[in-house]
């Protein structure tokens, strides 16, 4: 086990540098005017282009430039970000907790549901629960992610006015700057019940669920599928027809035996949606105005934002190796039979 995570994660710097390089290689087709933006934190800067670009020679060759960029990255310098008017590794610490925010609610929320519906979906084969899952599960899994968020806006703020886009009111905004607010874990839901204020809470709760629901939908159709497809193909193995021989309940077969075995796709499946909600629901973010990560990184691309744009992706590549990483290790806590160190 330890050996193969140290494998793992001595590739995580090979793929950091390839998407970084690819990235830096793809800027290069920008004139040196406007890398130059990579490097000015005040707008009185922009009369002083030449200087810059001297300064930080962006006329040099591919490889010096990068060489310098990762130098700088590895110190903790990711560049200042025009579109968030800060600089990189801030933004990227302010705006990445309401992401994990929600997307933890929305993992949750799709791998109960949809490890529920797809066990029953396998055990109730071709009766009406197997057709009404299915049912649901390519309705879901067809339905275009930035049409459902569009409409349940409309349906649920715009007729209804129940859940309205962002991520908290203005009132909220202004209690949680306060200096009696005290942010615990940067989570406004857990520090809003930490320091006691059930009404940020409830604000907060009703800003995400909108684009909790959305993304759970969308996942939720594809997690019953795996499941599904997963418990079908255990149900239909000796171990459990020996089981059933021996007498074991039905509960027992399914939950205890076949059930444990059928999950073990799901958490590959789980733990690379998870990852992928990290990097950014970049759609769901900017139709629910959601001040996420995926949010910051549509505004770095729109205003052509290098170092923000550089510094959203170094992220996500990181999250992605770290993801996998630990999905691989939880599959020895669910099937002892896995050896990852062969």
């Amino acid at each position: 086990m330890l050996k193969y995570i140290l494998r793992r994660l001595l590739l995580l710097p090979l793929v950091v540098l390839g998407v970084t390089f690819l990235l830096f290689f793809l800027t290069q087709r920008l004139s040196p005017e406007m890398r130059a933006s990579l490097y000015i934190k005040d707008p009185r800067q922009m009369g002083a282009l030449e200087e810059v670009i001297a300064k930080y020679g962006l006329r040099d060759n591919l490889f010096k430039q990068y060489g310098r960029w990762l130098g700088r990255a590895l110190s903790g310098d990711l560049g200042y970000s025009q579109s968030a008017n800060m600089p990189v590794a801030k933004a990227i610490k302010e705006y990445l907790p309401a992401t994990v925010q929600l997307a933890l609610v929305t993992i949750v929320l799709v791998v109960f549901f949809g490890v529920w519906f797809g066990a029953i979906s396998a055990v109730k084969k071709d009766k009406w629960q197997d057709h009404l899952a299915r049912l649901i599960s390519v309705g879901g899994f067809s339905l275009p992610i930035f049409v459902l968020g569009l409409l349940l806006l409309m349906l649920f703020y715009g007729k209804l006015g129940w859940f309205p886009p962002g991520g908290y009111s203005l009132s909220t905004d202004v209690a949680i700057h306060l200096p009696s607010f005290h942010h615990y874990t940067g989570f406004l839901l857990i520090d809003s019940l930490l320091n006691g204020n059930i009404k940020i809470f409830v604000d907060v709760l009703r800003h995400l669920f909108l684009p909790a629901f959305t993304l759970c939908l969308g996942s939720f159709a594809l997690m019953v599928r795996v499941m599904r497809s997963s418990m079908l193909e255990e149900l239909n193995k000796d171990y459990v027809r020996t089981a059933r021989a021996k007498g074991l309940t039905e509960r027992a077969v399914i939950y205890r035996h076949a059930g444990k075995n059928a999950i073990i796709p799901v958490i590959t499946l789980a733990g690379i949606q998870f990852i992928r909600l990290l990097g950014g629901t970049v759609i769901v973010e900017t139709i629910f105005d959601y001040p996420g990560i995926g949010r910051f990184g549509v505004t770095a691309a729109q205003q052509l934002d290098i170092a923000g744009i550089m510094g959203f992706s170094l992220m996500v590549a990181v999250l992605f190796v770290l993801g996998n990483l630990v999905s691989d290790i939880l599959y020895t806590a669910i099937d002892p039979r896995i050896k990852l160190n062969e």
